[in-house]
């Protein structure tokens, strides 16, 4: 840990509104280098990063420190605000950076839950980054169905990417472990376990009934690519986000059973 950081935690001379000397970027994202880093590498938004942190209102009042906590803290860039997001990137290990992020990059005017609202000021040393996984590659044949799919009476198409080792085929009502990518037919990605680097376990009952019934063609350590139609899916225009029309998936079954 730098020995800039005190358990004593000063709130900032400038505070209380973005000083002359701050690089601003084109968001309104504003800061200073308070330590220059050691690193060569900047996190990039899916990188997971550790650091230390206090933040602080306009007002001066701290509201959220890890340096109290006594503990660094980490998390994908990814799923923080958007000023964290961007700000980070800026940043090399053994950095110490200031920011003033503006209320659209934080919490909004007018947050609610707890949360500081408007401007908000945080101090952050970083001092490691973990790289994400590599994304997926877009399937070449991610357009439509292709010719040498398998295609179901339920309009459920697919074909085997890697054969499986196991014997047993899970149930509706098994529990399954799987690794998994997510494409809308203009190859956009909009979900991906490996991405993540992280496994997803769940009953075939409680998803898509593309899912559903697909899974259950497998066996474990197969790999097979899906075409789902939306009515297997979301539908053709889901409300909630949820990507509409046929999806493309491809899901690697890694265990059947809890």
């Amino acid at each position: 840990m730098s020995d800039t950081w005190r358990m004593d935690i000063e709130t900032p001379a400038d505070v209380n509104a973005i000083p002359a000397d701050a690089q601003v970027t084109a968001t309104g994202l504003a800061s200073k280098v308070l330590q220059a880093g050691t690193g060569a590498e900047s996190p990039a938004a899916a990188d997971t990063v550790t650091v230390h942190y206090s933040g602080w209102t306009t007002d001066g009042k701290l509201f959220d420190s890890s340096v109290k906590r006594g503990q660094t803290a980490s998390f994908p860039l990814n799923r923080v605000i958007k000023g964290w997001t961007e700000g980070l990137q800026l940043m090399v290990v053994g950095e110490k950076r200031r920011f003033w992020i503006p209320a659209e990059l934080a919490y909004g005017e007018n947050a609610g839950g707890g949360r500081p609202s408007g401007l908000l000021v945080f101090e952050v040393e970083l001092f490691d980054i973990k790289k994400a996984p590599e994304p997926p590659k877009t399937p070449e044949d991610v357009a439509g169905v292709p010719d040498n799919a398998e295609v179901r009476e339920s309009g459920l198409a697919s074909r085997v990417l890697s054969a499986g080792t196991g014997t047993e085929h899970p149930t509706k009502q098994s529990m399954v472990t799987v690794h998994y990518s997510g494409w809308t037919l203009d190859g956009q990605l909009f979900d991906s376990s490996v991405e993540r680097g992280e496994p997803a376990t769940f009953g075939l009952f409680q998803v898509i009934a593309g899912w559903t019934e697909g899974v259950q063609l497998m066996v474990a350590g197969e790999k097979r690519r899906f075409w789902i139609p939306g009515k297997l899916a979301y539908g053709d225009n889901p409300q909630n986000g949820a990507p509409g029309g046929m999806l493309v998936f491809d899901v690697e079954l890694l265990k059947v059973g809890q």
